[in-house]
């Protein structure tokens, strides 16, 4: 009796669908580690202080541009309607920090006037960011 062989199918390894998971989930943790370092504040040129520190509670963030723009927690706001937003953000809380990360370049005038609105606020308590001297 004869039978015939059958044909051997080559043996192929397709990588492709494997690489597309790869790249998946590499681009998952690029993005995911990406929020894990969010910052509330707008990027500005905080000025440097010997006596800085950390402050563990800080919830409400207000940023002053070197241009005098005033955002609260990255949104922009206008310095009229600062004081009400951030008693919304509050809420029931008796006290929050409240930290004014201004440039060093804007106006000092300016940053008076978002403290003084800022100081008005029962429960507030008010810090300056700065960063550590080198």
């Amino acid at each position: 009796m004869f039978f015939p062989e059958e044909p051997e199918d080559e043996f192929e390894l397709n990588i492709v669908p494997m690489i597309d998971v790869i790249f998946a989930i590499l681009t998952f943790f690029i993005i995911s580690s990406l929020y894990l370092t969010r910052s509330e504040a707008l990027p500005v040129n905080l000025p440097k202080a010997d006596s800085s520190e950390v402050q563990e509670r800080t919830q409400i963030t207000v940023s002053v541009e070197d241009s005098g723009a005033i955002a609260l927690n990255r949104e922009s706001i206008a310095l009229e309607d600062l004081q009400s937003s951030v008693r919304d953000l509050m809420g029931t809380t008796q006290e929050s920090v409240i930290v004014i990360n201004a440039d060093e370049a804007v106006n000092h005038g300016r940053v008076i006037a978002v403290m003084d609105e800022l100081r008005a606020i029962e429960g507030a308590t008010l810090g300056i960011a700065t960063q550590r001297e080198n």
